[in-house]
């Protein structure tokens, strides 16, 4: 019987992508990860608390399969914690999702599912995996709404070789829906949309905590480096952002850039935001191979943002520069442009 390690969290989406694979035939074992959480706040971090643990056992009883708790909570801080970060210290916005599927769940993870001889893990990720001659390919959600394939733009050949995907095919309703039949205890939980270790905090205060020397006072300037006024850390200021410069003008003023070398926040006009181009390094491409020639695509860069057409021109050293058919208001360094065409999903990089 073909074994599928399923990584569960306590919610309804890697509960229902448990109970499809039991009812499909597969060997099913559920396991989960205990991730760190700053001291003092072990219950709440939004991945692994008490409560979301006790559910995925009362999942795994329901379904009559193996549950385990894998302790991650050091290779997780060290991986994900300190990128976070070290993302800020450099005056960029991290997006530790990506490195934590990356090297947390697809590494970390797959590799405690391989040690119990199992075949395939499975994620509760709304994304869909086709066979395409002899690759895996990578696509959208069938819910636009709900997909995921943003994050999971870090995969390669042989991580999908051994990737399942059972909820992508299915609409957030449907799912639950499913669980309901299934009478899954997960049915109605709600969605965790934050960062799993913040607990529900605001980044700023986990800075403030944890690294209080990035939230040093600095200039705010205008391009031709005119002091405008005072900033109160660059970690609190994003791209793009309007409100909260604390600086008077005529007109509105939005943050252009953050130079995190000489501790400056950079502000002009409408007119001045968006990008019309960015250089994406780290690139990863879902095929294995890198293409030869520039093509076109539909670009995201957050996981948020709307699609946004451009021609991708690969470069050396795994880096790739974009330019935008229009600019585009919040390229921001830290966070990754995803290439798509239509469905497909062709990889991504980190924007600098």
């Amino acid at each position: 019987m073909t074994k599928v390690v399923v990584a569960m969290s306590g919610g309804v989406d890697s509960s229902v992508a448990a109970a499809l694979l039991k009812q499909e035939g597969y060997e099913v074992v559920g396991m989960m990860l205990r991730l760190w959480s700053e001291p003092g706040k072990e219950d709440s971090n939004r991945c692994c608390t008490p409560d979301a643990m006790g559910l995925a056992r009362r999942v795994a009883a329901k379904l009559d399969i193996p549950f385990y708790v894998v302790d991650a909570k050091d290779v997780f801080h060290k991986t994900v914690v300190e990128y976070f970060l070290d993302g800020y210290a450099r005056g960029e916005t991290p997006n530790p999702c990506l490195i934590c599927n990356r090297q947390i769940r697809w590494e970390f993870l797959l590799n405690h599912a391989l040690a119990l001889s199992a075949d395939f893990m499975a994620t509760g990720h709304y994304v869909r995996k086709q066979e395409a001659g002899d690759k895996h390919q990578l696509l959208r959600a069938v819910d636009r709404a709900k997909d995921q394939s943003y994050v999971l733009h870090v995969l390669n050949q042989e991580k999908l070789n051994r990737a399942l995907f059972p909820v992508g095919d299915y609409t957030k309703p449907e799912i639950r829906k499913i669980a309901e039949s299934f009478g899954l205890p997960t049915a109605s939980r709600h969605d965790s949309q934050d960062l799993c270790f913040l607990a529900g905090d605001d980044y700023r205060n986990f800075l403030q905590r944890n690294a209080a020397e990035m939230l040093k006072p600095g200039k705010i300037t205008r391009r031709d480096g005119e002091v405008i006024g005072e900033h109160n850390g660059l970690a609190n200021y994003t791209i793009g952002q309007r409100k909260g410069l604390g600086v008077s003008s005529a007109v509105p003023l939005y943050i252009l850039g953050k130079d995190a070398t000489s501790n400056t926040v950079i502000v002009g006009t409408q007119d001045e935001l968006g990008s019309h181009e960015l250089i994406a390094k780290d690139v990863n491409w879902i095929s294995g191979e890198a293409p030869n020639e520039s093509f076109r695509a539909e670009v995201k860069i957050r996981y948020t943002a709307k699609e946004a057409g451009a021609l991708v021109m690969p470069l050396e050293d795994g880096q790739v520069k974009v330019q935008f058919d229009a600019p585009q208001r919040d390229v921001t360094a830290g966070q990754a442009a995803v290439f798509y065409q239509g469905d497909v999903l062709l990889g991504g990089g980190l924007i600098q």
